[in-house]
């Protein structure tokens, strides 16, 4: 049975290729349009220069001929026959495939600077296609001949890397960069600090006692937030996503959040914002203890949640090339500004080596989410278990040492961050009523109560601090110590 399919597979692919003629997709002749009309009036060039790079054309020499115009008009040199012929005079390549007379041809047949843009754009459409068919292709021969050594999944995973390279073309081959360009960007962005431009692209978690600390969410960082049980990490990230999704600083500009929750439903982290919005706890929420004027409440604060550009993906047991080919994909339909991912130790290994620990499982998990930070240009926040070892001592803050199969965590984070409750412990000491002991004890949990730390135990753009917030539990809201005051 299954050999008569084959068969028949065979005989409609030998069908399709005698019956369809097909030619690679490209225009010379728009090449040699667009080459003339910059030799002609070199302006024409800043209709394309933002795009157009010598690799889309088809033929080489026109690649050749595109690169020394872009070159001598970006040196402020006038871009003509003469200059031309100096330049390309001992080229080979050149030389071989028409050399001068060829470059005269399309000096003869320039066009209007009116049409250059449309034919640059032509250009473009063309190299995406040939590329789309190099893809295409090495897909079908990988799905025939690589099944014993390549899984289907890692077959996905390359060509949706692919895919998204053409999508963000000239980031496939960064390749070094010269200090001067390098020197020149940062530079670009101290100034656009200091002059606090919307253009610095820094997400503010609008927790402003947080944000003066750590200078807001950075591109490019892997942020690690951890905690032991019930310490709020995930109101914390919670919280965060709702607050950059919100922009309250920037409101031309829509923020996308990724969260990949792999513990929670995506129903219990709608209901936590709702609970954060309205101020309603949430366990009054999940069994309906609630007054008609709060049903009414809540309804009115789900309008305000509902346009959140907030993503909930609530797959249990994802592996790195899964949270990376959905991040993907999410980037490229609607743009993606931040990831989350609650939590870390719950990624599942991809690794096939039984003999592996989960000490090393972590650590190829951490360079993976720091690989993706920089591949995105995002920053990715990861929640992060801590070691039974902190109930242990007297001293119950967090340490660096204390996180959860640690290694590489401390290693490939820019910023770790340690989320810290005394009142928490406090509560669970509670010395008998009516002792000297139980009023000390009372006058401390006035002290504390509601008083969360989050202490910055790791930043590569600044020092280690803490920081004193506000945290209602019954509503998993973080907020200003100063804020909480005023309400």
């Amino acid at each position: 049975m299954v050999s008569d399919q084959n068969t028949k597979l065979k005989n409609v692919l030998s069908k399709s290729d005698t019956n369809i003629t097909r030619d690679i997709p490209l225009n010379v002749g728009a090449e040699q349009s667009l080459l003339g009309a910059i030799i002609s009036n070199n302006l024409a060039l800043e209709k394309v220069e933002d795009f157009l790079e010598s690799k889309h054309f088809s033929s080489k020499i026109n690649s050749i001929i595109f690169d020394t115009l872009k070159r001598l008009i970006t040196n402020n040199q006038v871009a003509d026959l003469n200059t031309i012929k100096v330049f390309l005079e001992n080229n080979d390549e050149f030389l071989e495939s028409g050399g001068m007379r060829y470059l005269l041809e399309i000096a003869e047949n320039s066009v209007s600077i009116i049409n250059t843009k449309q034919y640059g754009e032509l250009i473009y459409d063309l190299y995406l296609r040939r590329e789309l068919i190099d893809v295409g292709t090495d897909l079908v021969n990988k799905s025939y001949s690589e099944f014993q050594d390549e899984n289907s999944n890692s077959i996905i995973e390359k060509v949706e890397l692919d895919l998204f390279n053409l999508t963000n073309d000239g980031e496939k081959q960064k390749g070094p960069k010269i200090f001067n360009d390098v020197l020149s960007d940062t530079l670009d962005y101290a100034e656009k600090a200091y002059k606090k431009s919307s253009d610095v692209a820094v997400l503010k978690t609008a927790l402003s006692d947080l944000d003066k600390k750590i200078g807001g969410l950075h591109k490019s960082d892997l942020i690690i937030i951890a905690g032991r049980p019930s310490m709020g990490k995930t109101a914390f990230a919670t919280n965060i996503a709702s607050n950059i999704c919100m922009d309250k600083l920037n409101l031309n500009k829509k923020n996308n959040v990724l969260f990949f929750s792999l513990e929670m439903s995506s129903e219990q982290l709608a209901t936590r914002l709702l609970s954060e919005m309205s101020k309603i706890p949430s366990e009054k929420i999940r069994t309906g203890s609630i007054s008609k004027m709060d049903f009414e409440k809540l309804l009115q604060n789900s309008e305000k949640v509902k346009n959140l550009s907030l993503f909930i993906d609530d797959s249990p047991a994802l592996t790195l090339s899964a949270i990376r080919s959905r991040s993907r994909r999410l980037k490229r339909k609607y743009g993606l500004d931040l990831i989350i991912i609650d939590y870390l130790q719950l990624i599942n290994s991809e690794s096939r080596n039984s003999n592996d620990n989960r000490v090393k499982e972590i650590s190829e998990i951490t360079r993976g989410l720091k690989a993706i930070a920089k591949e995105f240009n995002i920053p990715v926040i990861a929640l992060s278990q801590l070691s039974r070892k902190v109930e242990d001592r007297e001293e119950k803050r967090p340490q660096l040492a204390d996180l959860r199969e640690s290694g590489s965590i401390e290693q490939d984070a820019d910023l770790v961050v340690f989320l810290y409750r005394e009142e928490y412990y406090l509560a669970r000491t509670e010395p008998p009523e009516g002792t000297e002991k139980h009023i000390a004890w009372t006058d401390k949990m006035e002290k504390i109560h509601n008083i969360a730390e989050v202490i910055v135990a790791k930043n590569r753009h600044g020092p280690i601090s803490r920081v004193k917030l506000h945290f209602n539990a019954s509503n998993t809201k973080f907020s200003d110590l100063a804020e909480s005051s005023v309400e």
